[in-house]
């Protein structure tokens, strides 16, 4: 298993949701055809292939024992095929609500490129992905007290927001929504005004001004005034940047993020500020797809 912790956390929202949990393990295939060589008999070794595949579904039923007998139904599911198809697949057939991947931590976690088992299933899941970094560099507790959603006020933003607040209610969890500020030059520091021309420092600092301030207003209105648990901050520089720093200062135990589309340029769009948070963050990491 790459990461044990992220078995704890799908049984612990399994646990929070009334849910059950779906184990699923896939194996790569045995031999696989290379192309212009001859077809394999894919009956050769019938008895290998069953006997590696009750050890495969043995290990893994015992990976999710604690869980089972903390009362959480578990499915066990060992297939033969290609990783981040059979993923993907199983999830829309089940319908699975979420997907939970352990990651191999922050060197490991560099494989997160494109190509990779885990960014392809984060770029094409319909459902929403928990990818949750190792016990060994993780910084988060298992049950989720402390969550930062980042919004840009786009659709699948507010879509991420949503969610966000129901994991809060449910596990009776601070939120926190952070929007960041990005400007045409590397913040902080900002440039200094007082060695631009007068005019234009002027109209930098008003555009500054009027830019924090729109955001804070259009933040406040997504702040429930009934509730003291919803707090929101304004951040100047790059996105993913930001979201990581107060992630954090704030010790939040999972970052909630929305990514866009599902058309061609999904690689460019998952490839900026989703996939640097994901590839970074010592928390687990929720991105949802709207």
């Amino acid at each position: 298993m790459a990461s044990t912790h992220a078995i704890d956390l799908a049984a612990h929202l399994a646990h929070l949701y009334g849910a059950r949990v779906s184990a699923l393990h896939v194996v790569a295939p045995t031999v696989t055809p290379y192309p212009g060589l001859p077809a394999i008999d894919p009956h050769a070794d019938q008895a290998a292939e069953a006997a590696g595949l009750r050890r495969f579904c043995s290990e893994t039923a015992r990976a999710f024992s604690g869980v089972i007998a903390a009362g959480t139904p578990v499915d066990v599911m060992v297939h033969v095929g290609e990783p981040a198809r059979d993923i993907l697949e199983s999830a829309a057939s089940l319908p699975a609500d979420l997907i939970v991947m352990g990651t191999h931590g922050l060197s490991g976690f560099e494989h997160l490129l494109l190509g990779s088992v885990a960014e392809k299933v984060l770029r094409k899941a319909a459902c929403p992905v928990l990818t949750v970094p190792p016990r060994a560099h993780a910084t988060s507790s298992l049950s989720f007290k402390r969550i930062l959603c980042a919004v840009d006020f786009s659709d699948c933003s507010m879509h991420a927001l949503t969610f966000a607040r129901s994991m809060a209610e449910e596990a009776r969890a601070a939120l926190t929504i952070v929007h960041v500020l990005e400007w045409p030059w590397e913040e902080p520091p900002a440039p200094r005004l007082e060695t631009l021309p007068e005019v234009q420092a002027f109209s930098l600092a008003m555009y500054r001004r009027e830019r924090e301030s729109d955001a804070k207003a259009r933040l406040a209105t997504l702040i429930p005034a009934a509730t003291g648990d919803t707090s929101a901050k304004v951040c100047h520089g790059k996105p993913y940047e930001q979201i990581l720093q107060v992630a954090a200062e704030e010790h939040s135990d999972v970052i909630v993020v929305g990514v866009r589309g599902r058309g061609a340029i999904d690689r460019a769009i998952f490839g900026s500020t989703a996939n640097h948070v994901v590839r970074a963050a010592t928390c687990p990491v929720l991105t949802l797809r709207k």
